[in-house]
């Protein structure tokens, strides 16, 4: 049975590791603050007094601390104690040239490493239910996967080390900008005189069904797309519609006097975007 050692029990990691100790993994955890710790003590997790302990305790050891810096402490804690069967598995979002330079430092002592961001929020961790993108070997892949399947229904290896990283940076680029034009969209709707209640509702319930902004992703390249291409005439119907759509949201934040720039961009961008 592969053993789990978890560090960094936030408020994504808590969760997380709730997840791990209800299944059939042996687990271990660390945290500085003793709260987290005697919560999962209670649900079976095994709680330690410090990161090279759980170091030379378990064959998988999870990470979810708070930055680049904290993720280097808790290697440097863990190497030179843990034995070469150990891999360390990153879960912080870190820098995109940071798994690669922290993989070459644990080489030299015989630990593995993957960059495994998720993405899924505390909702996702608590139910196992995360998006989880990795970087890194074949071997160390496998190596962490029992745990990573525990957390995750999705996971998805993503390529070499910081290919885990790379993508979930991409993943909340959408995500960020698509809260920031939410806020436009507030606005419009707020001067018009509209609940603002009412459209996260409307939103939050047609993004179930068509998949969101995920929905355009469906080719396997960005280059323009050729006009014999089954896909050239779904992403025309939809820049038809989508320029349409925005040119009126436009014009109704004219007459409201509500700045609205991101709409404006997404006009312009949107056919070349989609590969027209």
């Amino acid at each position: 049975m592969t053993s789990v050692g978890f560090v960094g029990l936030g408020m994504i990691g808590k969760p997380m590791a709730l997840t791990l100790a209800r299944s059939e993994l042996d687990l271990f955890v660390y945290d500085v603050v003793p709260e987290p710790l005697a919560e999962l003590e209670a649900a079976g997790a095994k709680t330690v007094g410090s990161v090279a302990e759980l170091a030379r305790s378990v064959d998988v050891l999870c990470v979810m601390v708070r930055d680049d810096d904290q993720v280097r402490e808790v290697l440097g804690e863990v190497l030179g104690v843990a034995g070469d069967r150990l891999t360390v598995v990153i879960h912080s979002t870190v820098a995109p040239g940071t798994p690669a330079e922290l993989e070459d430092t644990a080489a030299r002592h015989g630990v593995r490493i993957v960059d495994a961001p998720v993405s899924g929020g505390p909702t996702g961790a608590a139910e196992g239910t995360l998006a989880i993108m990795v970087g890194g070997t074949e071997d160390a892949f496998a190596a962490a996967l029992p745990a990573l399947e525990v957390m995750g229904s999705k996971v998805v290896h993503a390529g070499g080390i910081g290919a885990g990283t790379k993508f979930k940076l991409a993943r909340n680029m959408m995500h960020f900008v698509s809260f920031t034009a939410a806020t436009e969209a507030m606005r419009l709707a707020e001067a018009a005189g509209l609940s603002l209640r009412d459209l996260g509702a409307v939103v939050r319930h047609t993004d179930a069904i068509t998949g969101g902004p995920g929905a355009i992703i469906l080719r396997d390249t960005t280059a323009p797309i050729d006009p014999a291409d089954f896909w050239h005439g779904v992403m025309t119907h939809v820049v038809a519609l989508g320029e349409k759509d925005l040119g009126f949201a436009i014009e109704l934040a004219e007459q409201l006097d509500i700045d609205v720039p991101l709409a404006r961009q997404a006009r312009e961008r949107l056919a070349k975007g989609l590969g027209l």
